[in-house]
């Protein structure tokens, strides 16, 4: 027996040994960093990146940690339902006294699951939206050299179950964060890091990572099912395409309009071809595949089409068709639906993340009482256009039954004619 409790005590020894080795040889000092404006400049460089604008805007976020505990956060409530085990709670994040405890069901006041539930969403939710938090009440930015790149680094003096830890942020050339190096007080060995990759990317326009993967004997935390999404500006889309006969609207074979008179078109639109006029000239254009156009010029074919000819009438119909159709496309591929308020009244926003020849313009609509575009803000980055307010007006119902717009007012009192409009089959 004393043989046996020797050798035990040798190997909790020999164990102690090696945990002090590995601690000292893997432990890290915390960072010195430089505070103030080039701080935050980086930051927000990292929330731009990452989308900041969406994630404000993202309704319902849904996920679970390591299948334990399983969350979805009505964001814009401030409310989240945490269940694990036999208990689930709506806890109120604001407002924790309207927060209601369940256990098999059943509601029952139990001040220790409450904690464990806010406990939990704080830990939990960190590891599903930490970049978004680098503006926090109670957070403190500074720039750290890190392998001659310039990281960030967030500490948080205030706020959530840890105050006191820091988190510095590594960001790849596009500022999109891939990883973070740790300095928590649930972990004592400072600078573990852990991979913020793996993304997912959300029906709100986020993304959000699905698993990490901590530097701590490789250890993994499975983030479940992600999903961001926004189901009342879905159903405020809706109501719109309902408003304007989207349904007859994608049924209509041929469309025909003019833009400010200059330049006229003829589309077909199930085969998505569209004759494109001005000037002398003329395309027959296959937007799907532009080397099948053909270029007239006074009638006259070309016998090889020019190139930069097909890509200007392809520029031109991309341009000249959203202010026709633009309200029929908020659920193209691509497309990011939210909703903003526009005096006092609910607005759709439109942010185009693919397609067409800018992607990353938006849009917010303005809508009457029966869901009709009354007008825009447009926020077209490449032009300087930040909220450029127009009318959409003089709609127009065709004989396929699409409802569509012949005038655009601009501020200042220009005018832009869609000529006249016309929808078949």
């Amino acid at each position: 027996m004393k043989k046996f409790f020797k050798l035990i005590g040798i190997l909790l020894l020999l164990s102690i040994i090696a945990l002090g080795i590995y601690y000292f040889a893997n432990n890290e000092s915390l960072p010195e960093g430089k505070k103030g404006k080039e701080a935050d400049a980086l930051a927000i460089k990292m929330f731009n990146a990452i989308n900041n604008d969406a994630f404000e805007n993202t309704e319902i976020l849904e996920w679970n940690f390591r299948s334990k505990h399983f969350y979805k956060w009505y964001k814009q409530e401030n409310i989240v339902e945490v269940s694990w085990d036999k208990n689930k709670v709506l806890l109120h994040t604001n407002q924790t006294k309207k927060s209601e405890v369940f256990v098999n069901d059943l509601k029952v006041e139990n001040s220790e699951i409450l904690k464990n539930a806010r406990d939990f969403f704080n830990n939990d939710s960190f590891w599903l939206i930490a970049p978004f938090k680098i503006f926090d009440a109670g957070t403190e930015r500074s720039i750290v050299n890190y392998n001659g790149e310039d990281a960030l680094l967030i500490t948080y003096n205030s706020g959530g179950s840890t105050p006191g830890d820091s988190y510095l942020w590594i960001l790849n050339e596009n500022y999109v964060p891939i990883s973070f190096k740790m300095w928590t007080s649930v972990i004592p060995l400072g600078g573990v890091s852990a991979s913020w990759s793996d993304f997912k990317d959300t029906e709100s326009g986020i993304k959000l990572p699905t698993k990490h993967t901590l530097s701590l004997f490789g250890m993994e935390l499975n983030m479940g099912k992600v999903k961001a999404y926004n189901p009342k500006a879905n159903q405020l889309a809706n109501n719109i395409l309902k408003a304007i006969n989207h349904q007859a609207y994608k049924k209509t074979r041929y469309l025909e309009w003019s833009f400010g008179g200059r330049r006229h078109f003829k589309w077909d639109k199930e085969k998505h071809i569209v004759d494109v006029s001005w000037d002398t000239i003329r395309v027959n254009l296959h937007p799907n595949k532009k080397e099948n156009s053909t270029v007239y010029f006074n009638n006259k074919k070309q016998k090889n089409a020019d190139s930069k000819i097909v890509k200007k009438a392809w520029d031109i119909f991309n341009n000249d068709s959203f202010w026709l159709v633009a309200p029929h496309k908020l659920f193209d591929d691509g497309t990011i639906r939210s909703i903003q308020k526009a005096d006092d009244k609910d607005a759709l926003l439109i942010k185009y993340t693919t397609g067409g020849t800018t992607p990353g313009d938006s849009y917010l609509w303005l809508l009457d009482s029966d869901n009709v575009p009354l007008s825009f803000k447009m926020t077209v980055p490449s032009m300087k256009m930040i909220g450029t307010a127009a009318t959409w007006e003089d709609w127009k119902l065709t004989e396929s039954g699409a409802l569509l717009p012949t005038n655009h007012t601009f501020k200042g009192g220009n005018k832009l004619s869609m000529g006249s409009v016309k929808g078949y089959n």
